[in-house]
Formats: C-alpha cells, sequence, structure tokens
C-alpha cells in the first residue's frame, strides 16, 4: 500500500473507531443504568398490603388466613395463555413442597374479563379442576392487586417474605427459564424459597419474564 493511501486509511479509520469504542462505553453505561433503576424501583415498591380474593372454591383467600406462613409462593397466570398453561403441573409441585414448609402458593388471575371472555370466574372454576390445582385460585376482578405487584405477564411469579407483621417481595420475574422442558430449567422460584428459608439473601431478585400480557384497565 502507498504511504499516501496509508494515511488516508488511518486517518478515516483512527476517528470511527474511536466514535465505536465510545459507543460501547455509552451502551455499557445506559445498561448498567437501566439495571440500577430497576433495582431502585424493585426497592421502593416492594412492600406488599394484604389482599381478600375470591377462589374458585368461593372462598375468600388473604394473606392473614396464614397465621403461620413464613412468606407466599404469588403467581400471576390465566386461563388462555398458552404459555401460563405449561406451569400448571410446575405449580402443582411447587405448592405440595412448600406449603408444608409454611410457605403457600396462591395464584392470582388479574386479566380483564371485558377483553377476554375466556377469563370469566366460571372457566376460572373449571380450570381449577381440570388441571387438578392444590392451591387457591383467585380472580382480582378490580385487577388492583395486579397493580400493586406491578405484575406484566402470565404466568409472573414473586415470593413474598415475611417482615416486621408485613410482607415484602424478595423475588419477582420467570418461575423458571424453560416453559417447554422442566427438567432443563433453572428453578428461579424454588432457589430463592430455599434461600429465605435458609436466612440468606435472595441471589437473584429479579428475572425476565415471559408470556401473555396484562393490560390494565384505564378508570
Amino acid at each position: 500500500m502507498y504511504p499516501s493511501l496509508k494515511i488516508k486509511v488511518k486517518k478515516v479509520l483512527l476517528p470511527l473507531l474511536l466514535s465505536i469504542n465510545t459507543m460501547k462505553k455509552s451502551i455499557t453505561f445506559l445498561f448498567a443504568f437501566s439495571l440500577f433503576l430497576i433495582v431502585c424501583s424493585f426497592n421502593e415498591a416492594s412492600v406488599i398490603p394484604d389482599f381478600n380474593l375470591r377462589s374458585v372454591n368461593g372462598k375468600f383467600v388473604s394473606t392473614k388466613d396464614y397465621t403461620n406462613a413464613k412468606g407466599f409462593i404469588i403467581i400471576f397466570t390465566c386461563n388462555h395463555c398458552p404459555f401460563a398453561k405449561l406451569y400448571s403441573k410446575r405449580m402443582n409441585d411447587l405448592s405440595i413442597k412448600y406449603s408444608k414448609l409454611n410457605v403457600p402458593l396462591i395464584a392470582i388471575n388479574s386479566m380483564d374479563t371485558l377483553l377476554y371472555e375466556d377469563e370469566t370466574f366460571p372457566l376460572m372454576q373449571k380450570k381449577a379442576m381440570k388441571d387438578k390445582f392444590n392451591f387457591p385460585y383467585v380472580q382480582d376482578a378490580t385487577q388492583e392487586v395486579g397493580k400493586q405487584f406491578g405484575a406484566e405477564h402470565t404466568p409472573m411469579a414473586f415470593v413474598i417474605w415475611k417482615e416486621n407483621n408485613g410482607y415484602v417481595i424478595k423475588y419477582k420475574g420467570a418461575i423458571d427459564d424453560n416453559g417447554e422442558h422442566p427438567t432443563l430449567a433453572k428453578p428461579y422460584i424454588a432457589n430463592a424459597v430455599n434461600e429465605l428459608l435458609n436466612h440468606k439473601k435472595v441471589s437473584l431478585p429479579i428475572s425476565e419474564s415471559f408470556g401473555c400480557r396484562i393490560f390494565y384497565r384505564k378508570k
């Protein structure tokens, strides 16, 4: 390559490389800052008030009903979502395992029944019977509880833990990381509950959830 051409190439490439390097640093900073904001918002909105919702058996369910509870596994789910349907057995298994350890599971349906006709209470009852749910499946008819948790998808899971006579969110996100293959999945919920039962800090307090979007009615 001719010396003059080398100089021209350097003049063109050097600013470009510097620009790319600056862009990479900016992206890294934005990602870190976004993660920081997520963690901050998670901590600020982590205390959950008691709720009182009707279950498919006709009875109302409240966290206050469980006087010996150390915490709860709360899973927002629904009837129609294909991704949520993959988790019925896993939810039953979690309920069997952790209810014995005073960590009951409660499933909440916050879907808008005006938007989804297959999310009505009678159809919730049919689903619970078909999937042999061994835990309360309750309807959040006003969608207020879903808003309090910040639930976005079905399924979306939370672990709330008792602190100072109230319940604090310790984990939110996916039940695990593999809907189709349970044996290959990382059990996010189980890991979080196990750590809390062993008086440890949850090592992964937030994960990304996937599924059907919960649309909240505008007042």
